[in-house]
């Protein structure tokens, strides 16, 4: 089901969003952009998508070669990017204007499962609070329907 997201600045963001809508957000790119679709956003509420972890990704040559395991921290960063994405739909800013978020916190991770090659990471981001342009979320992985890992995220925007 496909459904528009009208956003300050910009109407024209449906969902889901491709690589390419994410890539005019985030300034990351191969190998760590790790936000591979937008599934839904709700201002005020959530943004939801997913990352595959494929086989084919270079962290798997030391990580480890002979059991691969997709890095904890790179699912928490993960979230923080999908973070970024809410914060940017949510402001209407964008990164042509000069601003950016920033990872600023991260308690109460906990990881519950490993992730391997062939999972999809499922990626919620539930909105907590906004000051003075730092969010805080709560941010779940889930593979499968099985939570993979949780956390608290906080995020800053920042202007250049």
């Amino acid at each position: 089901m496909t459904s528009a997201v009208t956003t300050p600045l910009e109407s024209n963001i449906e969902m889901p969003m491709g690589i390419e809508q994410i890539k005019a957000l985030l300034p990351h790119r191969y190998p760590f952009l790790l936000v591979d679709r937008v599934t839904a956003y709700e201002p005020g509420v959530s943004i939801r998508g997913f990352k595959n972890v494929s086989a084919n990704e270079a962290l798997f040559q030391g990580h480890f070669p002979d059991k691969a395991i997709f890095p904890g921290v790179l699912i928490c960063e993960a979230l923080a990017q999908l973070t970024a994405i809410y914060g940017f739909l949510t402001t209407g800013h964008r990164p042509a204007d000069g601003y950016l978020y920033l990872f600023a916190g991260l308690d109460n991770v906990k990881f519950k499962r490993q992730v391997v090659p062939g999972d999809q990471l499922e990626l919620v981001i539930e909105f907590v609070a906004e000051r003075r342009g730092m969010y805080k979320v709560a941010g779940k992985a889930f593979v499968d329907g099985k939570l993979a890992a949780s956390a608290d995220i906080l995020c800053a925007e920042r202007q250049a």
